[in-house]
């Protein structure tokens, strides 16, 4: 499977795939404060932002599947153009959105869009994997993680400059009501930022079409049937309890970046406008990148288990703060959950694929479908609407304690009430 594995000619191609991986952070992240402006322009509630979210998210479970067979149909190099071509087309439809202005195409071009970035997400991790020496793949991965994280923190400056900065609502302070001709003119500020961001994955489709990209090789990972015969998922409780904890902390996660632009802006928190909120949401994202390489480093020589219970009751105790306390304080400590959220998905997917063996392609599959859970945003935009948007932060504070509950005992590998080898 290792097209050029042992030699140094992988390294281009890594950069190039590298690319990848920040391009769909940064589109995923930009969300964060297009839903704020999208809130104001169309007159939204707290519900119906938190579902352009949702349908997002949708995607990931609706595309997942048939992009698999697409990249089994016309391999993975053509896979790749094809989910940056399809991006590219749902950020010129989002032009399309904001010159009428309309909600509904909104919301069918986002998931356009995501349904293009799973698709680079199927193909592009089986690629980093294999196109170096088998001994190096989990720093390639690490590497293209954390190019992940810097889309991540990178979107919101992006999002906060050339949307909310260049928008009435985004500069107005908290309440302002939009006259329809204001509300015409925010809808049309995304143009010019979907515009760029839509030559960028074409260049980007262009390049990788092109580009002398190592060959996977014929032979498939997938062990033999006579192999997985008479093994079982649900036998496994780090899988079992593993599922529902990736799709709960994309609950906690997506909510909390959802949410922050209109929570610190408020007037008893952070009394900002949309624009100066946006940029605080960069700390954010950046405190995420900068969890992952100390989580990463830590969990070189503690259990992996210990460290996240670690940080998921640092998350609930944030979270917590952020509920009840108000002004500077609340506001940082929505920030700071951001470190304490940056190594939860990369844990539990470990853990979660522990022990597993001949079954572990299929445990995989599982918990990347799980990351549809980030659509269940939507209901944190009812309580929101129904009780608050402040109180509406005690669901992440659930969700935080459900993984504390896996790090401490779902996660630990047991096969038949007996400990599954590792």
């Amino acid at each position: 499977m290792h097209g050029t594995a042992g030699s140094t000619s992988y390294r281009p191609a890594l950069t190039l795939l590298a690319s990848l991986f920040f391009m769909w952070g940064f589109i995923t992240v930009i969300n964060g404060t297009l839903l704020p402006h999208l809130r104001s322009v169309f007159e939204l509630s707290y519900f119906q932002a938190a579902l352009i979210e949702s349908v997002w998210f949708i995607a990931y479970f609706v595309a997942s599947i048939p992009s698999a067979k697409l990249i089994e149909r016309i391999g993975y190099q053509r896979s790749l153009v094809t989910g940056l071509l399809v991006m590219a087309a749902g950020a010129l439809g989002m032009i399309l959105a904001a010159s009428l202005p309309s909600y509904g195409i909104t919301l069918l071009m986002l998931f356009v869009i995501a349904s293009g970035i799973t698709l680079l997400q199927v193909a592009a991790n089986p690629y980093v994997a294999v196109i170096g020496p088998s001994e190096t793949a989990s720093s390639r991965l690490n590497l293209v993680q954390a190019m992940n994280s810097a889309g991540t923190m990178l979107a919101p400056l992006f999002g906060a400059y050339l949307i909310l900065g260049r928008s009435k609502g985004g500069t107005a302070s908290a309440g302002t009501v939009l006259t329809p001709a204001e509300r015409l003119a925010d809808a049309q500020s995304v143009m010019l930022p979907y515009a760029l961001v839509a030559g960028v994955l074409i260049v980007l489709a262009i390049v990788i079409a092109r580009f002398p990209l190592p060959a996977m090789g014929a032979a498939t990972s997938r062990l033999a049937k006579e192999e997985r015969r008479g093994h079982s998922l649900w036998r496994h409780r780090n899988l079992v309890w593993g599922i529902p904890a990736i799709f709960i902390y994309l609950i906690a996660e997506i909510g909390v970046g959802n949410l922050f632009v209109n929570f610190v802006s408020r007037p008893d928190i952070g009394n900002m406008t949309n624009e100066q909120a946006g940029r605080y949401l960069t700390l954010l994202w950046g405190g995420m990148m900068v969890g992952r390489f100390v989580g990463s480093a830590i969990m070189q020589k503690v259990d992996a288990g210990l460290v996240l219970a670690v940080f998921s009751v640092g998350a609930f105790v944030t979270m917590a703060v952020t509920v009840v306390a108000s002004g500077p304080v609340a506001m940082w400590a929505l920030i700071a959950v951001g470190l304490f959220h940056s190594i939860m998905f990369p844990t539990i997917f470990t853990l979660g694929i522990k022990g597993l063996g001949p079954l572990t392609e299929e445990g995989s599959g599982l918990l990347i479908m799980a990351i549809a859970g980030g659509a269940l945003v939507a209901v944190q935009g009812w309580l929101a609407d129904a009780y608050g948007l402040q109180e509406s932060f005690i669901l992440t504070a659930i969700c935080e304690l459900y993984i504390l509950f896996y790090a401490l005992w779902g996660s630990k590998p047991v096969v038949s009430g007996a400990p599954a080898a590792r």
